[in-house]
C-alpha cells in the first residue's frame, strides 16, 4: 500500500478523472467511495475502497461509509507531532495528505417546488462535509479541495513537488465557507416560509458578480446571493453595458413597483422613485402615461413594464434616453430595435421572480431586518372592502366615489413605493405628480403638485403617512384634489378630518403606514 493517499468522493464528479490521474502519478494511492470509485476504475485510475481501508461495509445504503478512525484519523493526524505519527502506525491509519470532496446537490434538490421531505432530508450530506472540516482544520499537513475550478491548479502544485501552505489555507478556507453555506440552505429550507424574525439569523452568500463601483466611483462593490441562485435573480440581461450598483438598486425598486399590479402596467423609475407609473389597456398606453408624468425627471431612468415589449413600444422606447428596460418578453423585432441602443442594458424579468420576505439593512448599531412590506390588498370596490373587514374606512362626510375608489387604490400602490415623505397626486390608472424625499408633509404634498404636467383638478392624492396638521389637505383642496388616502392615526386627525369636510373632500383611512426611507 502506498505511503500517501488522496481520498476522492464527489457528487459532481466533473473533471475527477483528470485529478485521479495527476495524483496517482505523483505517488498517491487514491482512496474513494461508491459512484465516484466505479468512475475512476472507468477511467483506468487505480482505486482502494474506503471499506477496505476501514474494515467496516458501506451501511445503509451509504449513509454511513466514511464516519471511522482510520479515515478522520489520517485527516487529522498533526504530522509534526511523534504522538499522532505512532498513533496512525499502531491503528494503521493510512496518510491522508489530499482530499477532494463535493457535497450532495441539496440546494438544487429543494430548488424544485414539489420536493418532498424525504428527498429533501437524503440529499442532506453528513460524511462529505465532516471530512471538509477536518481536512480542512489541518490545512497545515492537508490540501483540501472542494471546486473542480480549483482541480487544474492542485493538480499543477502537486505535479511540481507539493501545494504551499499558503494554497493550503486558501482551499481551507473555500471549504470552511462551502459547509457553512450549506448549513445555511439547509436551515433555510427547514425554517419553511416563515418570515418570523428568528432569535438568530444566518447568511451564507456568494459573489455572482463584481460590479465597476459602488454609488460612487471611489466605493468598490460586488452582487452576491445565497449559494445556487441564479445571478441578478434569474433575470437575464439580453444587451448593453454591465449593471452597476445604483442600476441594481433602481432595478429592483422598480420590478418591487411594478409587482403590486396585474393590469398591463409600466414604471419609470430614477434614483429609486417613481418618476411615472401607470396601467392600461396596452402596454403601450401604460408606458406613454407613465413617461408622461415627468419625462424630464424619466432621463437616465430604467423602465419595467409587466408585459412583452411589443415591436411598437420599442419604437417609442428608443427615442428616449434610458439606463434599463426590462420585461417578461421581447416580441418580433423589438429587441432588434433597442439593441440599436449601445449601451441600454435590456434585461428579460424570469416568470414569478421571488420578492425577499425579509429586508436588511447593515447599521453602526448592527443588521436591522424586517419583514417585508407585503403587497397592497385590493380596496377599490365594495366587495374587496368586506373582506378587510372593517381595515378600510371612511371618516369624512363625504364617500368617495367608484371612480375616486379606483384612483385611490391605484395611488395607494404607488405611493407605497416613494420615499417618505411621499406624496402621490393620480388619477385612476396613472400618476400625476409626485413628490418624495421631503422632510415636511406639505412640502411634499406642495412638490407634487407643481411636478403635475396636467391640471389636478379632479385628482386623488395618496399620503404614505398621516397629515400631522390640516396643510396638507388644505393645499391638496387648493390644487383640485377631490379624494385622499392615508393611514390616519395622527393627534390631529379630527382636525385634518374637518379640513376635507370644509373641502367636500371623501377621505380614506387605511389603517397601514408605508413609510420607506
Amino acid at each position: 500500500m502506498s505511503e500517501k493517499f488522496a481520498l476522492l468522493s464527489v457528487s459532481d464528479k466533473s473533471g475527477i478523472e483528470e485529478i485521479g490521474r495527476v495524483l496517482v502519478d505523483a505517488g498517491y494511492g487514491i482512496l474513494s467511495t461508491g459512484g465516484t470509485a466505479r468512475r475512476l476504475r472507468q477511467a483506468g485510475v487505480e482505486v482502494t475502497e474506503v471499506s477496505e481501508v476501514t474494515g467496516f461495509p458501506e451501511i445503509m445504503d451509504g449513509r454511513v461509509k466514511t464516519l471511522h478512525p482510520r479515515i478522520h484519523g489520517g485527516l487529522l493526524a498533526r504530522r509534526q507531532l511523534d504522538a499522532d505519527v505512532a498513533t496512525m502506525e499502531e491503528h494503521a491509519i493510512p496518510d491522508i495528505d489530499v482530499v477532494v470532496v463535493n457535497l450532495y446537490p441539496f440546494e438544487e434538490t429543494v430548488a424544485d417546488p414539489d420536493v418532498t421531505l424525504d428527498e429533501a432530508l437524503e440529499n442532506i450530506d453528513i460524511g462529505g462535509p465532516t471530512m471538509l472540516r477536518a481536512a480542512a482544520k489541518n490545512f497545515p499537513n492537508v490540501t483540501v479541495v472542494v471546486d473542480p475550478a480549483d482541480y487544474a491548479r492542485v493538480g499543477e502544485a502537486v505535479a511540481g513537488g507539493g501545494t504551499s501552505l499558503e494554497l493550503r489555507r486558501e482551499l481551507a478556507h473555500a471549504a470552511f465557507r462551502h459547509t457553512a453555506g450549506y448549513d445555511a440552505a439547509i436551515e433555510r429550507f427547514l425554517a419553511g416560509e416563515s418570515d418570523e424574525l428568528a432569535d438568530a439569523l444566518t447568511l451564507s452568500l456568494q459573489k455572482t458578480q463584481d460590479l465597476r463601483y459602488g454609488e460612487n466611483p471611489h466605493q468598490e462593490a460586488a452582487l452576491y446571493a445565497p449559494a445556487g441562485r441564479a445571478a441578478f435573480g434569474g433575470l437575464e440581461k439580453l444587451h448593453g453595458k454591465a449593471l452597476s450598483y445604483n442600476n441594481i438598486v433602481d432595478l429592483d425598486a422598480a420590478l418591487d413597483l411594478v409587482s403590486e399590479f396585474e393590469a398591463p402596467t409600466a414604471a419609470v423609475i430614477k434614483h429609486t422613485n417613481p418618476a411615472g407609473c401607470a396601467s392600461g389597456p396596452s402596454i403601450e398606453e401604460a408606458f406613454e402615461r407613465a413617461h408622461a408624468c415627468d419625462p424630464m425627471s424619466a432621463f437616465g431612468g430604467i423602465v419595467v413594464v409587466n408585459r412583452p415589449v411589443t415591436a411598437a413600444l420599442s419604437q417609442v422606447l428608443v427615442e428616449s434616453f434610458f439606463e434599463i428596460v426590462a420585461a417578461p418578453e421581447f416580441e418580433g423585432e423589438a429587441l432588434d430595435v433597442l439593441q440599436q441602443k449601445k449601451n441600454l442594458r435590456i434585461m428579460r424579468v424570469p416568470t414569478g421572480l421571488v420578492h425577499p420576505a425579509r429586508a436588511i439593512r447593515a447599521t453602526s448599531m448592527g443588521y436591522l431586518v424586517q419583514q417585508a412590506d407585503p403587497r397592497i390588498a385590493p380596496f377599490a370596490t365594495a366587495e374587496a372592502r368586506r373582506r378587510l373587514e372593517g381595515r378600510i374606512t371612511v371618516p369624512t362626510e363625504r364617500e368617495p366615489t367608484e371612480q375616486e375608489w379606483g384612483a385611490l387604490e391605484f395611488a395607494w400602490r404607488v405611493c407605497k413605493h416613494v420615499k417618505s415623505n411621499a406624496i402621490v397626486l393620480a388619477d385612476r390608472t396613472a400618476t400625476i405628480g409626485v413628490g418624495a424625499g421631503q422632510m415636511s408633509r406639505v412640502d411634499a404634498v406642495e412638490l407634487a403638485v407643481k411636478k403635475a404636467r396636467v391640471d389636478t383638478a379632479g385628482a386623488v392624492l395618496a399620503s404614505d403617512a398621516f397629515f400631522p396638521f390640516r396643510d396638507g389637505p388644505d393645499a391638496a383642496a387648493e390644487a383640485g384634489v377631490t379624494a385622499i388616502v392615508q393611514p390616519g392615526g395622527s393627534r390631529r386627525d379630527q382636525e385634518v378630518i374637518d379640513a376635507c369636510d370644509e373641502h367636500g373632500l371623501a377621505m380614506v383611512f387605511t389603517g397601514h403606514r408605508h413609510f420607506r426611507h
